[in-house]
C-alpha cells in the first residue's frame, strides 16, 4: 500500500534505496562468533571500568564493565565463554585509535547466564522499569547511542505528553527495522507499552514509511487494542528519520532551533530500541546483540543478521559470504551518514545497524569541481539551510560567518552533497566549520575560565591584605592610645612620695 502525501517539510530527497536487497529475507539467527572485544571506551570518549579479569569466565548477560556515571550504560558479555585479554585493539574512531579492550572467547553454549520468566511485565511501577533498562545496559539503537534510562528519566521529570517510535529507517540499503517490525512487531509495540509507563507520556506515535507496507500492517495489527498508540504511515523522504523531522511530519509540531524535543512536551525513540526495553523486562535479558543489516552490491548474500556486540567485522561478512573483487568502500550504517570502515578488524558497538560493502558501481566517485551556484543544495537542505554559502565562508575560514549562516544548525544528513552536480563534499565542510567552532569556543571558554579564577585570586589577594591593613592600624591605634593615657604610680613610688 503506498499514499501520496504531501510534503510534510521543506528540502529532503529521494535517493536510491537499495532496499530490496534485504528486505524480503528473514533474519538470520544462526550467527556466532567465535571471539567478541568489547571496547572501554565508548564513541563520545567515555571510558569504563571493567569488572572481569583475564582467565576468567563469564556468562551470556553477565556485566563485564560499567561507567563511572549513570551516563554511560553498562557492558555486559554477549557470549559464554573465557576472557582471554585485557589489552588494547582497535575502534571504530576513523583515526584508527586503540582503547583497552576485553576480549572473550565464545564456547558454542548460546543459553543466558540468568532469566526469569514473563509474568506481569506491566506490574513494575515507572521508577522500576527505568531501574531494569539502566541495568540493561539499553541505549539509543537509532544511532545516538544515549543512555534509554537516563534518557526515560529525563523526560519524566520535563512531564512529556507523547512518545515518537522512529520506524522511518529512510538510509537507503538499511532494512534492519523494517524486518524488526515484519517479525517482531508483538514485541515492539509492548516496548512501547513500558515506554510509555516510565516516560509518563499519555499517548504513543509509531512513524513508519510507505515503502514499509508490511511492516505497517503487522505493527497496526499489534497494537490494534490500544487506544494511546498510533501507527502512522509517513512518506519516504530523506531525511524522514531525522528526530525533529518526524515530529514535525505525525504531530505538526516544530522544535525550536537548539532545544531538545522534551522542550514540547515529545520524546523520541527507535523501534529496535523498544525491542530491547521489552527483553530486558519480560526476560532479565541485557542489551548484548543486535539487528544488523549487512548489504551492497559487494556483499555476496546480503541479509540482515543478529550479531553479538563487539563482534569483527570480518567475521560479520565471512558469515555472509564475503565481499566480491569489485568492492570499493565498507560502511557503518547508511551511505548518507554512515562511516567509513578502517579495518575488518574493528568490532561493532551497540550503535552499529549496519555494514555496507559498496562496489564500484555504487560509490560512483564523481571529480570535484567548483561550486556553479545552481541552488541544488539549498533547495535540498531540510533545515533551510544555505550549504553553498557555509561552504565558501568555511573554505575562507570564516568560521563565525558560518556559524551566522546557521552551520551548527546543520543536521549532516548529506543531502546537499548527494544533490550537487560539482561534486563538493560540502558535510565534510561543515564538519570541520563546527569542530572549529567548537575549538574557538573551548578556547575562549577557557580563558574566561582563567580569566575569573586570576580576578579571584586577585580579589582573594586585596581583602587579605586589607585585613592585614585593618589589623596593622589596629595596632597602632592600640599603641597610640596608651602612649596618651595618664600613667598610674608604683607602689614603691608613691611611699616615696
Amino acid at each position: 500500500m503506498r499514499i501520496n502525501f504531501t510534503a510534510p517539510f521543506k528540502g529532503g530527497i529521494h535517493p536510491k534505496a537499495y532496499k530490496s536487497l534485504t528486505n524480503n529475507k528473514a533474519i538470520a539467527k544462526d550467527f556466532w562468533p567465535k571471539a567478541v572485544y568489547l571496547s572501554l571506551q565508548q564513541r563520545n570518549g567515555a571510558m569504563l571500568e571493567p569488572l572481569v579479569a583475564v582467565g576468567e569466565k563469564v556468562m551470556r548477560g553477565q556485566i563485564v564493565a560499567v561507567g563511572r556515571t549513570a551516563m554511560i550504560a553498562p557492558l555486559h558479555a554477549p557470549v559464554n565463554g573465557i576472557v582471554t585479554d585485557l589489552t588494547d585493539y582497535l575502534t571504530a574512531h576513523p583515526s584508527k585509535v586503540k582503547a583497552k579492550t576485553i576480549v572473550i572467547r565464545a564456547n558454542q553454549d548460546r543459553t543466558w547466564g540468568t532469566t526469569k520468566h514473563k509474568g506481569n511485565i506491566y506490574g513494575h511501577s515507572p521508577e522500576q522499569v527505568i531501574d531494569i533498562i539502566d541495568r540493561a545496559g539499553i541505549v539509543g539503537l537509532g544511532g545516538a547511542g544515549f543512555p534509554t534510562a537516563a534518557k526515560l528519566k529525563f523526560a519524566r521529570q520535563a512531564k512529556v505528553h507523547t512518545l515518537v517510535i522512529n520506524g522511518g529507517e529512510c538510509e537507503p540499503y538499511l532494512t534492519c527495522d523494517d524486518l524488526t517490525m515484519q517479525e517482531h512487531a508483538v514485541e515492539v509495540i509492548a516496548g512501547v507499552r513500558l515506554m510509555l509507563m516510565a516516560s509518563g507520556a499519555k499517548k504513543a506515535i509509531v512513524g513508519i514509511e510507505d515503502n514499509k507496507a508490511l511492516a505497517f500492517e503487522r505493527m497496526r495489527s499489534a497494537s490494534s487494542e490500544d487506544d494511546n498508540i498510533c501507527v502512522m504511515m509517513v512518506p519516504s523522504i530523506y531525511p524522514m528519520g531525522s528526530e525533529r523531522h518526524l515530529i514535525k511530519t505525525v504531530t505538526g509540531v516544530t522544535i525550536p532551533l537548539g532545544s531538545l524535543s522534551t522542550s514540547v512536551g515529545i520524546l523520541v525513540n527507535n523501534i529496535a530500541t523498544a525491542q530491547a526495553v521489552f527483553h530486558a523486562v519480560a526476560y532479565g535479558h541485557p542489551l548484548v546483540s543486535r539487528i544488523v543489516t549487512v548489504s551492497g552490491k559487494g556483499i555476496e548474500s546480503a541479509q540482515n543478521v543478529v550479531v553479538p556486540i563487539g563482534t569483527p567485522v570480518r567475521d560479520i561478512i565471512a558469515h555472509c559470504g564475503g565481499v566480491t573483487e569489485n568492492t570499493e568502500r565498507l560502511v557503518f550504517g547508511g551511505p548518507m551518514m554512515g562511516q567509513v570502515v578502517t579495518s575488518p578488524q574493528v568490532p561493532i558497538d551497540k550503535t552499529v545497524g549496519g555494514i555496507l560493502a559498496l562496489s564500484e558501481d555504487e560509490v560512483q566517485p564523481r571529480e570535484q569541481q567548483e561550486c556553479i551556484r545552481c541552488g541544488q543544495c539549498v533547495r535540498a537542505c531540510p533545515m533551510g539551510l544555505m550549504p553553498f554559502q557555509m561552504a565558501a565562508q568555511t573554505r575562507q575560514s570564516e568560521f563565525k560567518q558560518a556559524q551566522q549562516l546557521g552551520v551548527e544548525h546543520c543536521l549532516s544528513c548529506g543531502a546537499c552533497s548527494y544533490v550537487c552536480p560539482s561534486s563538493i563534499p560540502l558535510v565534510q565542510y561543515f564538519q570541520h566549520a563546527k569542530g572549529a567552532i567548537k575549538a574557538t569556543e573551548l578556547i575562549a571558554k577557557k580563558s574566561a575560565q582563567a580569566k575569573a579564577l586570576t580576578e579571584a585570586r586577585k580579589g582573594r589577594l586585596a581583602a587579605e591584605l586589607a585585613v592585614k591593613k585593618a589589623a596593622k592600624a589596629a595596632k597602632a591605634a592600640s599603641r597610640k592610645k596608651r602612649a596618651r593615657a595618664p600613667r598610674t604610680k608604683s607602689t614603691e613610688e608613691v611611699a616615696n612620695d
